[in-house]
């Protein structure tokens, strides 16, 4: 049964909800270049507020911890509906990347988040999952540079590094695709939160649809932010947004991940979830008020 996503009018009906009924959802964090540790809050409590999910957080030893730390790190991925990664960092042990890749391939739901598409360079299975990721050694040799011109997908396989990304700002996200159930419903253009806008992904990108662009500030192309993959019998909603809690905290975020999540979990292709109230539109931003947070303070703009 699918229970609606967070608006106002659903928000009271929703919180009755039995949590048996909810869709299980595993954040991997522990390593990033990345807060982690405040951002994660804030991925469980979008997820949350949702009412449609449960979270547990499963943490990974910290780098360069020894061996029989990581030893004792083993989740049980098929325990939930999907795993959402916050994680950027050393290579998880073969067991766990076994554990992991027969669970997606099998039909387990894999969501994203920012910065974990810098992550395992060297891992093949992943990086057919996530479809294109940034620095870590990556380039042509990776795969081609995806973008979309004049609405068209294009697979560039020139020479050059895998992932940039300019000074921190608010910038316009474009659907490209709105008939998709993350994306039906939500206005053509929205100003997404000041964020990292990634450019130049590069990756096997097979399989791949992109549902949603932003016009790079460095290579003046709509670069992909909000994907979804399938990789076996699995499916991936892969998100480039999202750098910092301040980036996190806009409804547009709140609202694609709740919707990927679900997608990932479910398949639902027929699902369609209101739009809240308060989504941002094309000229104003729309924050979520969250206590205590931001805790991190987003740079000051250029002069």
């Amino acid at each position: 049964m699918r229970y609606p996503l967070l608006t106002i009018a659903t928000l009271t009906l929703a919180l009755s909800a039995p949590a048996a009924n909810k869709l299980k959802v595993l954040i991997v964090d522990g390593q990033n270049n990345h807060k982690w540790d405040i951002t994660t809050p804030v991925l469980k409590d979008a997820l949350e507020s949702s009412t449609a999910f449960t979270v547990e957080v499963s943490t990974t030893p910290q780098k360069g911890s020894p061996a029989d730390a990581w030893a004792s790190w083993n989740p049980t991925f098929s325990d939930y509906a999907v795993i959402v990664s916050n994680y950027n960092g050393e290579p998880w042990p073969q067991a766990v990347r076994s554990s992991f890749d027969a669970y997606v391939k099998g039909g387990g739901g894999f969501v994203s988040i920012h910065a974990a598409n810098n992550s395992f360079p060297e891992w093949k299975e992943y990086n057919q999952m996530i479809g294109v990721g940034g620095w870590g050694g990556r380039d042509e040799v990776s795969g081609p540079w995806l973008y979309v011109k004049d609405g068209k997908l294009f697979r560039d396989t020139s020479a050059g590094k895998g992932g940039a990304h300019g000074a921190q700002h608010e910038f316009i996200v474009e659907i490209q695709n709105s008939d998709h159930p993350i994306t039906r419903g939500l206005p053509k253009r929205w100003l997404h939160a000041k964020d990292e806008l990634y450019s130049r992904l590069r990756g096997p990108a097979e399989n791949v649809e992109i549902l949603a662009t932003a016009m790079s500030d460095l290579t003046s192309q709509n670069e992909p932010n909000l994907m979804v993959l399938s990789y076996g019998q699995g499916r991936v909603f892969h998100t480039t947004l999202g750098h910092a809690d301040y980036s996190m905290l806009d409804r547009g975020f709140y609202e694609t991940l709740q919707r990927g999540t679900e997608w990932a979990a479910t398949g639902d292709t027929k699902a369609t979830a209101e739009v809240p109230a308060d989504f941002p539109s094309e000229n104003k931003v729309a924050i979520i008020k969250l206590n205590g947070y931001p805790k991190q303070a987003a740079p000051a703009p250029k002069k």
